[in-house]
């Protein structure tokens, strides 16, 4: 499994280098974009640093992506059926959270996720990496405190949550055990 991580580390390393040559972005202007400091972005692209999930999804939130689809592109390359062998696995070095990409690419618009929070980690979001996608959150195990803009939803295990329009987010799992969850994304326009 750490050879599946170090590959796709070393993907989205390559991944945020060729999107930011594609669109012929020096790392000045991708640092505007996004907010994430030059010198960061250098160690990024040069898989020097493992950056967190609230960076990449600055990042891509610049490229107009999803967290999912920067991703994805980063080490998916297409079939019908993505063993759990073959599944990304990537671990948020800031809350040790593990984060499995479940679905095989393809053009479909949909994507499962499936997310291991930590009791006690938190992870925040900006309104901007909704902004392309629609999601439903189905608390498998744990609980979720979940905060949707000025709304906070308690979850307990079997409860699914349908997200409204794109607005700052934050996940924590308050414990005792870890939260595990599954993601349901729909990727278009809201």
């Amino acid at each position: 499994m750490s050879d599946i991580r170090d590959d796709l580390s070393q993907g989205i390393a390559h991944r945020i280098h060729a999107e930011r040559t594609q669109r012929e972005w020096s790392l000045a202007e991708l640092s505007e974009r996004s907010g994430v400091s030059k010198a960061m972005l250098s160690a990024i692209e040069r898989n020097g640093t493992s950056p967190t999930a609230a960076l990449l999804v600055r990042i891509a939130s610049a490229f107009g992506m999803t967290l999912s689809s920067l991703i994805a592109q980063a080490e998916l390359r297409g079939g019908g059926l993505m063993r759990e062998k073959d599944q990304p696995i990537w671990r948020d070095p800031g809350t040790g959270y593990v984060r499995r990409h479940l679905s095989p690419a393809s053009d479909m618009p949909l994507e499962l996720i499936r997310v291991e929070m930590p009791a006690g980690a938190t992870v925040s979001l900006p309104a901007s990496s909704y902004a392309f996608i629609r999601q439903q959150i189905w608390l498998m195990e744990g609980r979720l405190g979940f905060t949707e803009g000025d709304v906070v939803h308690v979850m307990e295990a079997g409860d699914c949550l349908a997200l409204g329009p794109p607005a700052d987010c934050t996940f924590h799992a308050p414990g005792p055990a870890a939260a595990i969850y599954l993601v349901a994304l729909m990727r278009g326009s809201q």
